[in-house]
This record gives structure tokens, C-alpha cells and sequence, in this order.
């Protein structure tokens, strides 16, 4: 076999090519090029697949599509209504003011968009007696998405809250903001979907202002080993099995059970936070570390 590879090879010197590694794999060993060339054209994950980056866009935006009309039940039945805790703290942390200019990213359905605004107008209240404050009139909470679907969700979940709500379609890697203009970023079970994690942390941080804080709420990584063992019965087998009675769609919960588990543990992706140009960088598990708050400031 060894004497055969090297004919091989020899046969491609022959032919007067000087060939890469990966490009002598290819055409001098058919069986293994197909791989050869797709792991050299920037792959990434989807779930526990490999794919062409220009593909990972698109397979999430169909999973949203078709899980959008059942997102926020699903995420009651999933986590035993834990979420919404769970999004509360994100915004007590968040300790959204009067006034400001907030940035929730991935956030469709308006689940932490509708929280902050609540978390503003009691702060105001209770400042001014009932009264609304100049500064609770300047408040806007722009609420961006990829899946127009997911919008579609939160806009008619908006209702009379519509006047300090914007709702705008784009790419977490490449947002539509200005540089500093934003006191304040969320999102929340949002970036283990994004193709490239440290483009949507380096926009996070251009659209902030000095002083402005990021928080990300993720499914994340369980270290406690018993019920790490419970934890990955339950996801790969009630979560599938649930997305397929509840919301028609298995495969979409499958992926986003693979997709935890392909996601940076929680020193990682501090790291990578802080890589991103953000200080005084923590982060605090919940539930064992089934979720994490990550938190990061610009200064």
C-alpha cells in the first residue's frame, strides 16, 4: 500500500505540478478528496455536521423559520418555564435607566426586549410617582433578528409598546449600527448560531458606547458529572422527541441540541469575549451550568 502512495505520487511530480498537501490528497488519492477539499474550504458546524460556511446562514434560518410559531412554547416546555427566570436575570444584570439606547440581538420573539422596557418604565415610575420622564420618552430598544419570521412573532406580540420598539432584520456579524451607539447588548440564545462567534462579539463592541455593557444568556456546558449524564439523556432524547410532537419538527431540536454541545465551554468563550476588546469579563452559571450569563464592559 505504502509503494502504491508513493507511485502515486510520484505520477503527480511527474506531470510537472507542485501540489499542496491537501491538493496531492485530491488528485493523487480520489477516494479521500472530496473530504480533503471540503475541510480546506472554510467548513463549520451546524449541529454535529460539518458545512460550507456560506451554507450555515441558511440551514439556521430555515431551523427558525419552521420553529418560529412555537419558539417561546417550546421554550416553556423545554426548560420547565426556567427561561423566563433565566431572562430576568440577564436584565437585572442588564439594570437597563431611563433614557437609553439598548441593542438585543437575536431577540425576535421580543421575550428580553419586552422585559428591559418593563424594567425602564418601573425604574421611571417609581422616580417620578407614575409620571413618564423626558428621559423614559428618549428610551429606545431596537430589537434585531436574521429570521424575519422570528420578528414577525415579537411585532404582533408588541402592541401598544410599538412606539420604543424597532424592529430590524439583519446579521449579528454585520450590524447596521453606528459605531458607540448603544448603552447597552443582549443576546440571548442567539450566538451559538452565528457562523463566525467573534464577528458578532467584535460588532457587539463597536456599537456600544464607552462604558456600555454586553451580556450574553447561552445554553452551555454542565461539569457537575452525574447530572451531566441526566442533562445529555434528556437533550438528546425528550428535546428531539418533544420538537416533534409539539412543533412538527424533530430535526430542527435536534440540531439545536447539537449545537450546545459543539459551543465554546464557559472559560472559552470568555476568552473570546475578552479577546473581543471587552473588560472586566465574567460570567455565572445557572442550573449547573445548563445556561451561563456572560458579561463584559467597553471602557
Amino acid at each position: 500500500m505504502a509503494l502504491r502512495a508513493a507511485r502515486r505520487l510520484a505520477s503527480c511530480s511527474r506531470q510537472g505540478r507542485l501540489l499542496l498537501p491537501y491538493q496531492a490528497q485530491a488528485q493523487c488519492n480520489p477516494p479521500a478528496a472530496a473530504a480533503a477539499a471540503f475541510l480546506h474550504s472554510h467548513a463549520t458546524s451546524f449541529g454535529y455536521k460539518q458545512v460550507r460556511e456560506e451554507e450555515k446562514s441558511r440551514l439556521v434560518g430555515n431551523v427558525f423559520s419552521s420553529v418560529a410559531s412555537s419558539y417561546d412554547l417550546m421554550n416553556d416546555l423545554m426548560s420547565v418555564g426556567l427561561h423566563r427566570l433565566w431572562k430576568d436575570r440577564l436584565v437585572s444584570q442588564l439594570n437597563p435607566f431611563p433614557g437609553m439606547k439598548h441593542l438585543d440581538v437575536a431577540g425576535g420573539t421580543g421575550d428580553v426586549a419586552f422585559r428591559v422596557l418593563e424594567r425602564i418604565k418601573s425604574v421611571g415610575h417609581r422616580a417620578m410617582q407614575g409620571t413618564l420622564t423626558d428621559a423614559e420618552e428618549d428610551t429606545h430598544i431596537y430589537v434585531c433578528d436574521i429570521n424575519p419570521n422570528m420578528l414577525n412573532v415579537g411585532k404582533k406580540r408588541a402592541a401598544e409598546r410599538e412606539h420604543c420598539l424597532s424592529w430590524i432584520q439583519g446579521d449579528a456579524e454585520a450590524l447596521s449600527f453606528e459605531d458607540g451607539s448603544m448603552d447597552g447588548y443582549t443576546i440571548a440564545f442567539g450566538i451559538r448560531n452565528v457562523t463566525h462567534i467573534e464577528k458578532a462579539l467584535s460588532e457587539a463592541y463597536r456599537v456600544l458606547k464607552r462604558g456600555g455593557r454586553f451580556l450574553c444568556l447561552e445554553l452551555s456546558h454542565v461539569d457537575v458529572p452525574v447530572f451531566k449524564e441526566i442533562y445529555d439523556v434528556y437533550s438528546f432524547s425528550v428535546v428531539p422527541t418533544m420538537g416533534e410532537l409539539v412543533a412538527g419538527d424533530r430535526q430542527s431540536y435536534q440540531y439545536l441540541v447539537e449545537s450546545i454541545r459543539r459551543f465554546p465551554n464557559q472559560e472559552k468563550f470568555a476568552q473570546m469575549i475578552q479577546e473581543a476588546g471587552f473588560e472586566r469579563v465574567e460570567y455565572e452559571n445557572l442550573v449547573g451550568g445548563v445556561v451561563a450569563i456572560h458579561s463584559g464592559l467597553k471602557l
